[in-house]
Formats: structure tokens, sequence, C-alpha cells
């Protein structure tokens, strides 16, 4: 019989033994192992680039905003400029100073005047402001890499953003002054600190000597050097604690010692008090002060006090779940470091109303800002929220930041006179290497004119010791009258701008002299404004 005819069959189940294992049956499927985060905390290569690329972009915008603004030559351009010749000249053939510098120049007339009066004579004012745009095209790279150093690409690349549209880096990326050079000096010294947090101590020295050639190119620098001490002290304290006062100490020591020397063998101290310590007073008021700082600085600031504060209650800078293992400084220390940036912001701000005056406000409130824009980048990223959840509120921030910065830039690049026709028409009357002439902006005609005058036949508006026929000297008012009736003067040119209080004055006493005929007219500007040019009948 075959098996398929055999009946049931039956199964008899054997015993289990002591010790066997049920046998397990394979799964049909398998979940696999999740990740805690869906991407990862390290750097790579493609984040780099594309942060640097962003960073190029931001660049490049910035270039176009001060590129854009145009005029001829500010009364201040035209000094550094034109005393930078002079040095050179001086330096290489001899030729006398006609004047000292250093006793009225609010930085060295060694330093800038002479790199951009080299600049100059190859290519120009133009050139000389693209040395300027160099310089804070460099400031903003070099914010960008702190700010990265500080906490992440993300607030590093808002920080630069910010940056690059406020006005007073758009105006000093075209205007030929210290300050752009100044600014750079500081934020690579701002850097030199922060790279070197986990470096052994005496590193910090590196930062010594470019702070002390930032106050070197402008005096004002060095009301932001506590500012770069205390930094050198807080982002060394995570990694060194104590020692990181060592550290502050030591660099106080590499940034105090040379400038105490320089100003000792140098003369100069007489330029550091009639611009900076000692400098006259002036007649605005705190309110007024007060608004025009908000209107340049404002959006920046409360948006870096928004990230100071943000930045105390939560240190994170990575929206990573693994974030959250990391080691993050402490909630003082944080603070400390908001209050630090933030609060370098206010000192401008606060010597401009010491002075009561607004004179180069705008130029000052840009260094300050410097040193907030990190806070201000960590605020702009918060605002945006985890997961660019609210980009829409940080695009509104950003592009009010940007239209205060094209409109207050090209509004003050447009203050002063144009001045090309006048320079035409002076040529005229000028007398080669000789003539008195008396001028609201003396320098300007100076600095175009150079071929064929110099400093030493012009006067100002601001200050006048006239000696008369007797001996007697004249100051002021007093003495501008006498030099006119008395005919000292060859020529005279007026705007009206540089110095409205005693436009009138001169030109009552020009007419009642009877000695002077008007002999043209020139027009500048939108406003219907004119040079009067009187020359001695």
């Amino acid at each position: 019989m075959t098996s398929t005819e055999r009946g049931p069959q039956v199964v008899t189940p054997v015993p289990a033994q002591a010790g066997d294992q049920p046998a397990l049956a394979t799964p049909a499927y398998r979940v696999p192992t999740v990740p805690e985060a869906a991407w990862s905390m390290a750097g790579c290569r493609r984040r780099t680039w594309v942060s640097r690329a962003i960073l190029l972009s931001i660049l490049v915008f910035q270039a176009a905003l001060s590129l854009r603004l145009e005029n001829t030559a500010f009364q201040d351009e035209a000094v550094y400029l034109s005393s930078g010749h002079v040095q050179i000249a001086h330096l290489l053939y001899g030729t006398p100073v006609p004047t000292d510098y250093a006793s009225y120049f609010s930085g060295s007339p060694f330093l800038y005047p002479v790199v951009a009066a080299l600049v100059d004579a190859r290519f120009g004012l133009a050139g000389a402001r693209l040395l300027s745009l160099f310089f804070m095209l460099g400031a903003n790279t070099l914010l960008y890499a702190m700010t990265r150093r500080l906490f992440s690409e993300r607030p590093a690349l808002a920080a630069a953003a910010l940056f690059a549209v406020i006005p007073s880096t758009i105006v000093l990326g075209h205007f030929a002054t210290y300050d752009s050079a100044a600014i750079f000096l500081l934020a690579l010294a701002a850097w030199i600190i922060v790279r070197t947090d986990r470096a052994p101590l005496v590193a910090v020295l590196l930062a010594a000597p470019v702070a002390v050639l930032a106050v070197g190119t402008k005096y004002a620098a060095g009301l932001y050097l506590p500012t770069l001490v205390v930094l050198a002290a807080l982002v060394a304290w995570p990694h060194r604690a104590r020692w990181s006062i060592v550290r502050a100490v030591l660099l106080v020591i590499g940034v105090v010692v040379p400038i105490l020397a320089g100003l000792h063998y140098s003369d100069v101290l007489d330029g550091v008090r009639a611009t900076t310590t000692a400098r006259e007073h002036g007649t605005d008021g705190a309110r007024e002060l007060l608004w025009k700082t908000a209107v340049w600085s404002g959006l920046m600031f409360l948006t870096a006090c928004g990230g100071g504060i943000a930045y105390s209650r939560r240190g994170r800078m990575d929206e990573s779940p693994l974030a959250a293992r990391l080691g993050v400084a402490g909630g003082v220390w944080r603070a400390l470091l908001g209050l630090l940036l933030c609060g370098t912001a206010l000192l401008a701000p606060a010597y401009q109303i010491h002075l009561a005056t607004s004179v180069a406000l705008y130029e000052h409130l840009g260094f300050g800002l410097l040193f907030a824009a990190p806070m201000a980048g960590v605020g702009l990223t918060r605002l945006v929220g985890a997961h660019f959840r609210f980009p829409q509120l940080a695009c509104v921030l950003w592009v009010a930041t940007l239209c205060m910065g094209v409109t207050k830039s090209a509004e003050w690049f447009t203050s002063w006179p144009e001045a090309s026709r006048l320079n035409t028409a002076l040529r005229q009357y000028v007398t080669p290497g000789a003539g008195r002439y008396l001028a609201e902006t003396p320098n300007v005609p100076v600095y175009y004119l150079r071929d064929i005058t110099d400093q030493t036949h012009w006067t100002s508006l601001y200050h006048i010791g006239y000696r008369d026929a007797h001996g007697a000297v004249h100051h002021g008012e007093d003495g501008y009258r006498k030099a006119l009736a008395d005919g000292w003067f060859d020529l005279v040119v007026l705007d009206g701008v540089a110095t409205p209080q005693m436009d009138p004055v001169i030109t009552a006493a020009v007419r009642s002299s009877g000695k002077y005929r008007l002999m043209a007219t020139v027009p500048f500007g939108e406003d219907h404004g004119r040079y009067r040019i009187w020359v001695k009948r």
C-alpha cells in the first residue's frame, strides 16, 4: 500500500527537555533604526562653500550700494589727500610742509593720508574711494568670520547682511577718510582676539599692534580699546577660566605701552587733544543727537539688543536635537557678552552728546555697530525661528534697514556742494604760486588745483589772525572785516553751506569794502545753490 493510501498518521509529541529554547520564527520585516537627528551638526565642504557664496553676494551688494554714490570731494577728503601729497613731496624732494597737520588732524598724518595719496596720484579720487571700499568690505568679511567663530554660519551671514546696508557702511565705503581704515583695523584686531581664544595666552598679543595702528589711524578708535580688552577675557573664559584675566592684562600691556611711547616721542598729542580728548563743544542738543542716532542706527541696535536678550536666555545655536547635549556657556557669560557687544554701540552717541555736536556722528556710529553686529545677527536668526518658521519677519526688518541705509546715505552724500564747475572757474583767477584767497571750504580748491596753488595761499572762515598795517592782530569776525576792508585777499569764494553763520558777515564785509566785484556765480545742486566769486578790483 502506498503512502497516500495509508490512514491518518498519529504524531507522538516528544517531551520537552529541560533547557531547550523555543524556536523563533524569522520576521518578515525589520523596522530600521531611526537616527535621532536627520542631519549632521559637523561642518562639511558643501556648507562652507554655500556660506562663502552667500557672503560674496552680500559683499557685492554692499559694493554696489556704495559705488552708486557720487559727488566731488568733501572738504575732509580734500584736506587728507592734499596733506598726503604734501607729505610725499616732503619725503621725496624735501618740499617744506606748509602747516603742522599733526596739531589738528584726527589721526596721524603719516598713515592713512600718505597711503590714500599714493593711490590718488595714480587713480585719482575714485581710486582713493575704492581704497575705502576695500577696507569696508574687508571689515565685513572679518565680521562674518568673527561671528561664525562665536556662534555659527547663520548668525554670521545675518550680521554681514545687516552691516552691509546700514548708512555708515554705505557712506564710508565710498568716502576717502580715516574712518574706513580704522574700522577695518578694529575688525581685524577683534577677529584675532576671537580666533585665538584657545591658543596660548601670548597669542593675543598679535592683536596689539593692529589695535595700536587703528588708534594711530583715527584717534577716536581708542574709545573701543576697552571693548577689545574685555572681549579678550570673555571669549577665553569658557576654555581658560581665570587665566583669561591674564590674557586681557597681556593685551592691555601690548596696547598701552606702544601708545604711550608714541605720544611721548611724537608731536601728535596736540592733535589728540584738539580732535578727541579736548575737542571744542558744539551747540547741538541731546534730543537732536538721539534722534539722529536712532535714524542712522536704531533698527540695527534694537535687533542687537533683541539678540543679546535671546542669547542670554538660550545659548543653543543649532536646531539639531544633538545640540542639547553639547556644553553651552552659562547664562551669566552669555549675558555679559551681549551686554559688551550691544553696549559698545552706545559709546559714540554718548561721546557726541558729551561734545554737544553732530559733526562726524554718522562716521563714529559705524565703529560701535561693528561690535553690535554679531548680536544683531543672532537677533535676526532668532526672529526667523527654528527651521525658518518666520522668514517674513526677518525680510521686513532687513528691507527696512536697507531702505534707511539707501535713503540716508544718498541724502548725506549730496549734502555738500558739487565743485567741478567751481574748479573750472577758479583756474581763470588763481595765480600760480601766488595770491591770497578766502573761501568757505578752501581745502576743495587746494586739492583740485594743487598743480597751481597750495594751502599757504588760502584762508578758511573758521579762523583768522590778520595783522593790519599798524601791527595789531585781529581775530574772528573783526579779523575778516578788517582784512576785507584793507583789500588783503585777491579772491573770495562763498557757497553759503559750509559756514552759514559766517556767510552773511563776509558778504556784507565784501560789499561794504568797495574793493571787490562779483566776477561769477556758479550754480550747484538741485536746490539752486550758488558759488559766488568776488575778485579784487
